[in-house]
């Protein structure tokens, strides 16, 4: 099989341990989006012949265009270009989640962090968001309207989502499921001081409350997901979803690499005859 990985980094642990697991039988190569002339090499008459399956380890617009360019062609692309760019979206994320009865945090959106001030019926304290989920994005929680302000010299002109603070432990609980293979870990709240977030702890599927094993694998047939992570807090007893992340880097949990490992051959000999299908039916 020939597989191919969208990303900058071939060398992320992930990718790598599956790598290792693969390269002696099948062909594992990269395309690095940041790279000029790439989404040009794939397209037109003299493009470069596809791979049986890509993996999308990237979100950014190059690698976005390159996965849609390509599933154009026929491709089989893990995750999907439209599923990738979803849950880069916390707007739509959330509205996608509430309609299919998800338990996910409720989610109002204000064009701009500024305008959050007069926003009416405001209640501190409050989780604020960066609509677009992408690295260093805003990820914080406001206390006061003094705090809000504080915020304006940075933020002030970036799209938001504000959610109400729901009293917790501090910790999330992360859930990773790949091809249906669910990992865990324990991991300091995004909101916590970074000084204080910490090293992610190990966490036993057996320790997870009942039900959140099947709410996560939920979430990737409502998100048409293969590799994602779900990020789940303790709300007094009940499972509240806070994000949803399109192939997370999954580090440090045993069998991971195995797992999408096993995943990416399956897809690429479901690539194999779909591509069969398509010849024979010429």
């Amino acid at each position: 099989m020939r597989i191919c990985l969208i990303t900058p980094r071939p060398d992320h642990p992930l990718l790598a341990g599956m790598t290792a697991l693969l390269g002696s039988r099948h062909r594992i190569e990269s395309i690095d989006p940041t790279m000029d002339g790439q989404l040009a090499a794939y397209e037109g008459e003299s493009a470069v012949p596809l791979a049986d399956v890509y993996l999308l380890k990237a979100r950014t617009p190059q690698a976005l265009a390159l996965a849609r360019s390509l599933e154009g062609r026929g491709a089989t692309v893990v995750n999907s270009a439209a599923a990738t760019e979803l849950c880069q979206d916390r707007t739509a994320m959330a509205a996608l989640a509430h309609r299919a009865g998800l338990p996910f945090a409720k989610t109002t959106t204000i064009a701009t962090l500024r305008q959050l001030d007069s926003s009416p019926g405001l209640v501190h304290p409050l989780v604020v968001k960066s609509r677009r989920s992408r690295r260093d994005d805003l990820v914080t929680r406001v206390d006061t309207p003094a705090h809000l302000r504080a915020l304006h010299a940075t933020w002030g002109d970036e799209p938001v989502v504000v959610q109400p603070f729901t009293e917790n432990s501090g910790w999330d609980r992360k859930l990773w499921v790949i091809g249906g293979h669910v990992f865990a870990a324990l991991r300091r709240s995004e909101l916590a001081d970074a000084g204080e977030r910490g090293p992610t702890l190990p966490l036993a599927l057996g320790d997870l409350p009942d039900g959140w094993i099947e709410l996560a694998r939920a979430v990737g047939s409502v998100f048409a997901l293969d590799v994602y992570g779900v990020d789940i807090i303790d709300a007094g007893g009940a499972a509240l979803i806070v994000d949803i992340n399109a192939f997370p880097g999954v580090r440090g949990q045993s069998g991971a690499p195995r797992a999408l490992a096993a995943l990416a051959l399956r897809k690429a000999r479901s690539g194999v005859a779909k591509g069969a299908c398509r010849e024979a039916c010429r």
